[in-house]
C-alpha cells in the first residue's frame, strides 16, 4: 500500500489537489489554513485584512521575539475593523477551508494542526475524509495512531492544548505501528527551525511512547525548516514529512 503524507498545507490548494496522485490514501497532519506567511508577507489572513505593510511589521516583531509588542500591535489592528474581530476572521478561515476541503483527495485520513479550528472542519468534510484525534485506524495491515493539535506557546495559535490534555490523547492511542502527529517528539534536533532560529515545542508524551512501544515510524510536521528531518530513536524512525506549502510534494510511505 502506498500512502502519501502531508503536513503544514497552509493554503496550498493547487498542490493539495494532486497530493494523492498514485497513492492508495492520503494522510494529512494538519495546519491547513494560512494566517501569516513568513516567506511571502503579502499572503495569509493577516495581510488580507490589514495589508502587507502591517503584516511586515507584525512578522518583524514576532521574529524578534517581541511577543508583548506583537500582541499589542495585533490588538490595535483587530480594533481597527468594523465591529468585532471574530466575524472577519471566521469569514476568511471559512473561505480557505471551503477551497482546501474541496481540493482534498479521498480517501484521506486527517488530524488537526495547531493553527486549525477543529470545530469548523465538520462543515467541509466530504465522503472519504476521516478525521482522527487520539484514535487508531488500520491501513495496509498496520495500526496508525493519530494525535492532533499543538502545545501551548507564546504564539498563542488557535489549537494549542495543555500538556496533560495532549498526553491523554497520546495514551489513548497506545502501541501502534505508525504514529501520526502534527508536532514532533521532544528531541531538540527535530524541533530547531534553522531559518526562524528557534526551538519549537515538541511532545514529551510522544517521546515517552516511542521509548515504551517503539513504533516503526513517527510522522509529523510543524517545524518548517528543521535541523534534522529524520532521526532514529531506538528502533523508531522519526520523520518530518516536510513543509507542504513550500514543497508541494508529499512524503511517500510504503506499507
Amino acid at each position: 500500500m502506498r500512502i502519501h503524507v502531508v503536513s503544514d498545507v497552509h493554503g496550498r490548494v493547487d498542490a493539495l489537489a494532486r497530493a494523492a496522485d498514485g497513492a492508495d490514501a492520503l494522510v494529512c497532519l494538519g495546519d491547513l489554513i494560512l494566517f501569516i506567511d513568513y516567506a511571502d508577507h503579502a499572503q495569509g489572513i493577516f495581510a488580507e485584512l490589514f495589508g502587507q505593510q502591517n503584516a511586515d511589521h507584525f512578522i518583524a516583531l514576532r521574529t524578534q521575539k517581541r511577543f508583548d509588542d506583537a500582541r499589542r500591535f495585533s490588538q490595535e489592528m483587530w480594533g481597527s475593523l468594523d465591529g468585532e474581530a471574530w466575524p472577519h476572521i471566521e469569514r476568511a478561515v471559512r473561505r480557505q477551508y471551503a477551497q482546501l476541503f474541496q481540493a482534498m483527495p479521498a480517501p484521506a485520513y486527517l488530524t488537526y494542526g495547531n493553527v486549525d479550528l477543529p470545530r469548523m472542519w465538520g462543515d467541509y468534510l466530504r465522503d472519504g475524509h476521516r478525521v482522527l484525534d487520539g484514535e487508531v485506524v488500520e491501513l495496509g495491515g498496520l495500526r496508525f495512531g493519530f494525535v492532533g493539535g499543538g502545545l501551548r506557546t507564546e504564539y498563542r495559535t488557535p489549537n494549542e492544548l495543555d500538556d496533560e490534555v495532549y498526553a491523554a490523547k497520546v495514551a489513548a492511542v497506545g502501541a501502534v505501528d505508525v504514529l501520526c502527529c502534527h508536532i514532533p517528539p521532544a528531541v531538540p534536533d527535530l524541533l530547531y527551525d534553522t531559518v526562524a532560529r528557534r526551538l519549537e515545542r515538541g511532545s514529551e508524551a510522544v517521546l515517552e511512547l516511542i521509548h515504551e512501544t517503539q513504533p516503526r515510524y513517527v510522522l509529523f510536521g510543524h517545524v518548517h525548516q528543521p535541523l534534522a528531518r529524520r532521526m532514529r530513536v531506538g528502533r523508531t524512525e522519526c520523520v518530518n514529512v516536510g513543509h507542504f506549502r513550500a514543497s508541494g510534494t508529499p512524503y511517500v510511505l510504503m506499507v
